[in-house]
């Protein structure tokens, strides 16, 4: 799973669905909760009871920062 943090516009849903995920940092950009390797662009594996509620915030998502990938 990825999130841009240069995408986010901080609507927060992700952190709605997924708390256990992802977070807001204090300007309120996502930041990925679950092993990251930081930078503007965190790379993250989901882990895999939290599958579903990642979907889902990569649905939710109205700027498109977060997307699924191998």
């Amino acid at each position: 799973m990825q999130a841009d943090r240069d995408v986010c516009i901080q609507a927060g849903n992700c952190v709605m669905v997924a708390g256990e995920v992802f977070d807001q940092d204090d300007d309120g950009i996502v930041t990925v909760l679950v092993d990251s390797d930081g930078g503007a662009v965190q790379t993250a594996e989901v882990p895999g009871d939290q599958l579903a509620v990642v979907e889902e915030a990569v649905k939710l998502c109205p700027s498109q920062a977060l997307r699924l990938v191998e």
